[in-house]
Parts: C-alpha cells; sequence; structure tokens
C-alpha cells in the first residue's frame, strides 16, 4: 500500500508510521495521520424522535430488571415483536438476580429503595407462582 491519502466515506486515512515498508526510518515530511469525518450533528427532527433516558439510579435499575422479568412471565408484549411469550426458566433468573442485589446490597441502601426492592421481589414472585399454575 503506498503512503498517499486513501480517501473514502467519511474517512482520511494517512499513515503515520515511522518506518516505511523496507523498514527505514521515514523524514518527519513523509509522516501523516489519520483522521475521521467529525460524526454528523443530528437534526433536530432526529432530536425529536429519540426520547430522553431516564436518571440512572438503583430504583430505575430494578424497575428495568423488574420489567424484564414481566416480559419473561409473559405478562407485556415484546416491544419489538408485540408478541407475549413465556419463558419461565428467564423469568425464574431475572427474580434470583434480583434477590442477589438485595443479599448483596443489605445495609447500603435508603429505605424507599429497601422498600422497592422488597415489594418488587415479593409482586414477581407471586407472579412467578401463578404463572407455573
Amino acid at each position: 500500500m503506498s503512503e498517499e491519502e486513501i480517501e473514502g466515506q467519511g474517512f482520511i486515512i494517512k499513515d503515520k508510521r515511522a518506518f516505511d515498508a523496507k523498514g527505514e526510518i521515514k523524514d518527519e515530511s513523509e509522516k501523516t495521520e489519520i483522521r475521521k469525518d467529525e460524526g454528523k450533528e443530528k437534526t433536530k427532527e432526529e432530536k425529536k424522535d429519540s426520547a430522553p433516558l431516564p436518571e440512572i439510579n438503583f430504583s430505575s435499575f430494578l424497575l428495568s430488571l423488574s420489567s424484564s422479568t414481566l416480559l419473561h412471565l409473559g405478562e407485556i408484549a415484546d416491544p419489538q415483536s408485540g408478541e407475549k411469550k413465556k419463558d419461565l426458566v428467564l423469568a425464574k433468573q431475572s427474580i434470583d438476580i434480583i434477590n442477589l442485589l438485595k443479599d448483596k446490597t443489605k445495609g447500603n441502601l435508603t429505605q424507599e429503595e429497601e422498600k422497592l426492592l422488597e415489594h418488587l421481589l415479593y409482586d414477581l414472585r407471586m407472579r412467578f407462582v401463578k404463572a407455573n399454575e
């Protein structure tokens, strides 16, 4: 490959190696750089289409895990396919993960976080039992 610039879609590639193909040191004028075109800025319409993400904290993390569990229990539809499917093995695993978090965070949570965790676990376990009937 030659040391000339190679231009492609959104990229300009320049050779930055200190040595040439023969192993000899290049002089400073031959050294070049690799540069990527700046990412395109989102248009106003694209910014409007993307929903703002919620604040990431322990409570939102728990709610995300519980939503996954409800999905696996077949209580809510898959957002992509729109279908409700039961997968009790994955539902149990999600409940076990939440229980693991309860054990590992014992004594480190606020009172509200502890209540949320207890209520979620109770509710999800009852739903799991009902789904197994």
